[in-house]
């Protein structure tokens, strides 16, 4: 049975090398496309995340199982001519999360099932999160679960997890991240208020208590494949802020990663931090860095920018415009459940946030009918016209200078992928120390 590519960048992180890897955690085609692209161009491993609430047994607000967001990843990546072998597939936050609602016996069969459901399918990486309280916990719901119970819990979807895998028989032991100090899944609402770094009492008490539980059930094996726990090093993003990384603020955080000599950190909430803190963050040990709403930010980037220029060619003819914008401001008000929580200003602060916000709730939309029907309108109405390039110094002057350099053809979907991998970039250039 070989080894798991991830641990070879937990061993090259104790051997003292800044190496890592950071983690797509998207389902959106526009985003996993270019990043599959991206990965090709580079010649490296991409690691590739989906979420609990996005994609689990019942569908998630995505519509796909496991297995079809695998599908549909291998499927991309075999157009483009990237091999499967180069392919990472992780679960994030995988528990009860989407079923916190209900009692802890059904929403824990909920849970199990969909973590045999990732490992079946083919994920290796998976982030076992049983933190959240359930319906019939004890307690304040306010209060934190009780820690011992979420190691229970997070053991025994472990479990689940190696049964799986031993049923399909396949080449690759998945790797395991625990912890979950951090926003649930879909972002923070914690606007303007000052961001914890994780303690190192609770991280250690964090790998005591899930190492027992691990052991109660007979996980020893399993145990040495947990390779990350999830810490909170003091990053993280609202509507309109973004807390910087400061390895000061987490150096006694850091110091005590050094004392596990398996284990890493992975960073939640790493979207918008700059290329330098990224770098700073895997030097410091947090060698897994997630990015998801920054992509799909700047993907929406993209798109508002190709409307405006779609508006100066069909001035004439607006009849034909894709009105994107438009369309995109309706879904969201048609359906608000996907970011009425987390933007509860007024109505011009809300309006704002619905199309600008850093945490990004417009991502929630793209997969809806009217939604697709306006981007392949837009799209197509730029094809079938060219683009002048004062338009796209006008709107996207980032892609202007590589079109003048020679580095970039200015058809809409290399516009739109481009503004993605300025994103990429700074990833990159993190988790590769020769960088």
């Amino acid at each position: 049975m070989k080894k798991h590519p991830l641990q070879d960048i937990v061993s090259l992180q104790k051997q003292g090398i800044p190496k890592g890897v950071f983690s797509v955690c998207s389902a959106n085609r526009f985003v996993i496309e270019t990043t599959l692209e991206y990965a090709k161009m580079k010649g490296t491993t991409v690691l590739i995340e989906a979420t609990c609430n996005q994609v689990n047994q019942f569908g998630g607000y995505t519509g796909m199982t496991p297995a079809d967001f695998r599908e549909m990843v291998f499927s991309i990546a075999e157009d483009i001519g990237l091999p499967k072998n180069k392919i990472i597939l992780g679960g994030d936050h995988l528990g009860p999360n989407p079923w916190k609602g209900q009692p802890s016996d059904q929403a824990m069969r909920n849970a199990i099932e969909m973590i045999r459901e990732y490992a079946k399918a083919g994920f290796t990486k998976l982030h076992l999160d049983a933190s959240m309280r359930l319906a019939d916990d004890p307690g304040n719901e306010n209060e934190p679960l009780n820690p011992e119970v979420i190691a229970e819990r997070t053991a025994l979807l472990c479990l689940e997890a190696e049964r799986a895998f031993k049923e399909s028989a396949g080449s690759l032991r998945p790797v395991y991240v625990i912890g979950t100090d951090v926003p649930p899944p879909g972002g923070a609402q914690n606007e303007g208020k000052s961001i914890h770094v994780t303690s190192v009492q609770d991280f250690e008490r964090t790998v005591e208590l899930t190492k027992k539980a691990f052991f109660d059930h007979g996980l020893y094996e399993a145990w040495g494949r947990v390779i990350a726990v999830v810490v909170q090093p003091g990053v993280e993003f609202g509507n309109e802020h973004i807390f910087e990384y400061d390895r000061n603020r987490a150096r006694e955080l850091t110091e005590a990663i050094k004392k596990h000599p398996n284990i890493v950190f992975e960073g939640h909430s790493t979207d918008y931090q700059t290329a330098k803190a990224l770098k700073e963050m895997v030097e410091d040990g947090v060698a897994i860095l997630k990015v998801g709403p920054a992509l799909t930010f700047a993907l929406r980037e993209a798109f508002f920018a190709l409307s405006s220029i779609e508006k100066e060619l069909f001035y004439d003819t607006p009849g034909l415009c894709s009105n994107f914008v438009e369309v995109v401001e309706r879904a969201m008000l048609d359906n608000p459940k996907h970011w009425e929580k987390y933007y509860q200003g007024e109505e011009r602060e809300n309006r704002l946030a619905r199309k600008y916000s850093f945490l990004d709730r417009l991502r929630y939309y793209w997969n809806l009918p009217e939604v697709r029907t306006a981007v392949n309108k837009l799209i197509t109405n730029l094809e079938t016209k060219e683009i002048p390039l004062t338009l796209i110094s006008q709107f996207m002057p980032m892609q202007y200078q590589k079109i003048r350099n020679g580095l970039l053809r200015k058809d809409p979907i290399s516009l739109i992928k481009d503004r993605i991998t300025l994103v990429l970039d700074d990833y990159y250039f993190a988790t590769h120390p020769e960088c």
